[in-house]
């Protein structure tokens, strides 16, 4: 049980997690092992983001008292929230990636909140967005699409003038 002290604290430190980061994601960690809740961590390191288990009601008085609208109650599970400075793009792909290479058919993806937009972000989007490539793999694959039809433009052009140059 914790004290007032402690669960102000708590409060304190998810307030400051709300303010501080543009992206939360929530996940239900039961029955999940240590080793894999390590591995988690050491992926989300990598992207600059951090997990955190704070009580849902103590998660709650945060989001309030940030002016903020939304119950993390509203989940009957265990959670985690995991946040991050970078959109949910960048941070939904290695918890999704994780969420397939787990063991535990336990861990969920329970959603997330976009603090920017403030809105909620349902659990199958964000399985959605984790399942996309990379920004940079999708911007290179615009690029060629872009220059496609200016690569065959210069092919058919290379083509018809060593035709020309044949006929002559």
């Amino acid at each position: 049980m914790l004290t007032k002290q402690q669960k102000s604290q708590q409060i304190e430190e998810a307030k400051k997690i709300i303010q501080d980061n543009k992206t939360l994601v929530f996940i239900d960690f039961t029955s999940t092992v240590v080793e894999d809740m390590k591995k988690l961590r050491r992926a989300l390191l990598g992207i600059g983001g951090k997990m955190k288990i704070i009580k849902k009601k103590l998660l709650r008085v945060a989001f309030k008292e940030s002016n903020l609208d939304f119950d993390p109650e509203k989940f009957d599970s265990q959670v985690a929230t995991i946040s991050a400075q970078k959109d949910i793009s960048e941070l939904a792909g290695p918890i999704y990636k994780f969420s397939k290479e787990t063991k535990n058919k336990n861990f969920k993806i329970l959603g997330g909140y976009d603090l920017m937009e403030k809105s909620f972000i349902d659990a199958e989007m964000v399985k959605q967005i984790g399942q996309l490539p990379s920004r940079e793999i999708l911007l290179g694959r615009v690029v060629g699409m872009l220059v496609s039809p200016i690569r065959m433009f210069l092919y058919v052009l290379d083509q018809k003038s060593k035709q020309t140059v044949e006929n002559k």
